[in-house]
């Protein structure tokens, strides 16, 4: 792409947690998925890390907003004005202008009508003028490096923050799919709920996330344990300071609901699968991608439960990320790319 060129081309991996977005194959924006507007006039105030140092820590007239939930938008206005946002970091510094940008967007695979009607809106709003859609496992498939358009059945679960979206791909389609509104954010809202419970300590989104990434285990046991996290909060009895060590059995313990309903849903999509990619599907693995996949123990404790090995791609973050942007450079290729 030169100067000069008319149409600028970006991928977005619109995230419930994070949004990446890709230029000329360089992942040149990596925010969180939140926008701080100023309550009386809707003014955007700021977007990504900016916006979620201010998360919990704001006066009445500015109000913090995550677009997305469940992997889905959930705030029309504010997604738009964060897309916007984050099309405008990648301009500033890349010190291009372009009249015509062309998207590829990444949407969870139980997306329904509305809901992809949603994205594309809002990427339209934000400037978007020729924008295609991509399953986001289809995304991660290709990020990861697999060949989604042989004829091989390979099984990627995507852990994200607001979805977990499992499919079984073959022949550059999804063949069998299930995708469950329990992910990374689940597992946060459990620690906040066990620190409440247990320990009489109340912790904001951003400690119990902090916890699930120092101490977070799907396993009770693990070969090489982390360190007891130190959690600062208010006693909710007396409001006075506290400090409690908390280890990683108990997080493991406490997230064990959510983690047992996410290996229902590999099991159930497996249940769907044709016999001959199932057989592909044993003999290749499955690929664990998305923020989940680095939660402590849980390649293991799948390959335990399901007898099928689990790979952890090699970066899980950005796996769709890097599947989007691939999809970008090779749109006339790819026949799964929605209009």
């Amino acid at each position: 792409m030169g100067l000069f060129s008319f149409t600028q081309e970006i991928a977005i991996d619109l995230g419930t947690a994070n949004t990446i977005i890709m230029h000329n194959g360089k992942m040149v924006v990596d925010e969180p998925s939140v926008v701080a507007l100023d309550k009386r006039t809707d003014k955007l105030l700021a977007v990504g890390e900016k916006a979620r140092q201010m998360h919990g820590k704001t006066h009445e007239n500015i109000r913090t907003i995550r677009p997305l939930r469940d992997g889905v938008i959930a705030d029309f206005y504010a997604a738009e004005q964060m897309i916007r946002g984050m099309v405008k970091m990648v301009s500033s510094k890349g010190r291009w202008f372009a009249p015509s940008l062309r998207m590829v967007v990444g949407i969870p695979s139980g997306s329904t009508e509305v809901e992809i009607r949603a994205v594309r809106d809002s990427s339209e709003h934000a400037g978007g003028r020729d924008v295609y859609m991509i399953y986001e496992p289809m995304a991660a498939a290709i990020g990861i490096g697999l060949d989604v358009e042989a004829p091989e059945g390979n099984m990627i679960v995507d852990i994200g923050g607001g979805s977990t979206e499992i499919a079984v791909i073959s022949l550059g389609g999804i063949v069998s799919n299930n995708s469950i509104r329990i992910a990374g954010d689940d597992l946060t809202a459990d620690i906040q709920e066990y620190m409440r419970r247990q320990h009489n300590v109340k912790v904001g989104e951003r400690t119990a996330e902090l916890i699930k990434i120092n101490v977070g285990s799907a396993l009770t046991e693990l070969a090489d344990p982390p360190e007891d996290y130190i959690v600062h909060g208010p006693n909710q009895m007396t409001a006075l300071p506290m400090e409690v060590p908390v280890s990683y059995q108990e997080i493991s313990h406490c997230i064990e609901k959510s983690i047992s309903k996410i290996e229902a849903a590999v099991l159930s999509a497996l249940e769907q699968t044709p016999p001959e990619l199932y057989a592909d599907v044993v003999r290749n693995g499955i690929y664990l991608a998305g923020g989940g996949a680095l939660l402590r123990g849980l390649d293991k404790r799948l390959t335990d439960k399901i007898g099928i090995p689990f790979h952890i791609a090699e970066d899980p973050l950005h796996a769709v990320a890097k599947g989007t942007g691939v999809a970008l450079k090779n749109i006339d290729k790819f026949s799964f790319l929605i209009r």
